[in-house]
C-alpha cells in the first residue's frame, strides 16, 4: 500500500465529520466529480457512496463502500472506479493535541489496475493521496 500522512490542525472528531459527510467526498477525494446518492447509514459499515469519476463528459458512475468503520479513529473502504478496477483505501486518524494526524494508505484491489506493478501505480497513487489530504485538510480546518 502507498501511504500518505498529513498532519491536520483541528480535532480527530472535527476531521471525522468531514469523512462523514458523503456529500462532501468529491470535495476531497482526487477523480471523484460529482455525488449521486449516499446511504443513510454512512459511515457505518456496509453504507455506500454513490458518485460519478471523471471529468465531463467522460463520467463514470460507481461507488465506495465502507469495510471498517471506528469513528473518530478509522475508515477503511472499498472505492471503485472501474473500468481500472477497485482500491482498498485506509484512514487512520490519531490526535496530537489539538491537531491530527492523518495516514492515508491506498493500493489497486482488483481488476485491470492491479496488473500494474506496485513500484508503478505508487508514484501516482502518491500524488493523489498528497492532493487529497492537503483538500481534507482545507475543509476540516475551516469547519471549526
Amino acid at each position: 500500500m502507498t501511504t500518505v500522512r498529513r498532519t491536520i490542525a483541528a480535532t480527530p472528531e472535527q476531521v471525522w465529520d468531514v469523512l462523514a459527510d458523503g456529500w462532501l467526498y468529491p470535495l476531497w477525494v482526487v477523480g471523484a466529480s460529482r455525488m449521486r446518492d449516499v446511504d443513510d447509514q454512512w459511515p457505518a459499515a456496509g453504507a455506500k457512496l454513490h458518485h460519478s469519476v471523471g471529468a465531463w463528459p467522460l463520467l463514470l458512475d460507481d461507488e465506495t463502500e465502507v469495510l471498517e468503520s471506528r469513528p473518530p479513529t478509522l475508515l477503511e473502504l472499498r472505492a471503485r472506479a472501474w473500468p481500472s478496477g477497485e482500491a482498498h483505501v485506509r484512514i487512520r486518524l490519531e490526535a496530537v493535541a489539538e491537531q491530527t494526524h492523518v495516514a492515508l494508505e491506498e493500493d489497486a484491489a482488483s481488476g485491470p489496475a492491479r496488473l500494474v506493478p506496485a513500484p508503478l501505480r505508487a508514484p501516482g497513487l502518491h500524488w493523489r493521496n498528497v492532493e487529497a489530504l492537503r483538500r481534507l485538510a482545507y475543509l476540516a480546518e475551516r469547519r471549526r
